[in-house]
């Protein structure tokens, strides 16, 4: 049992080191929009919380 969970995670490790080696920048993809006054990502289509006074 312990062999299978080693090996599982060793799988696990090597198949996530080829997926950065593939997409290093998956998740950043055309940059996130930000508040130019904060700084915080903006989510959907609304100002943001800030109200631009930060």
């Amino acid at each position: 049992m312990v062999k299978v969970v080693t090996f599982f995670l060793i799988g696990m490790a090597i198949l996530a080191i080829f997926g950065r080696l593939r997409f290093p920048r998956i998740g950043t993809g055309r940059g996130a929009a930000r508040c130019p006054s904060c700084g915080r990502p903006l989510i959907g289509r609304g100002p943001c919380d800030c109200g631009g006074k930060a």
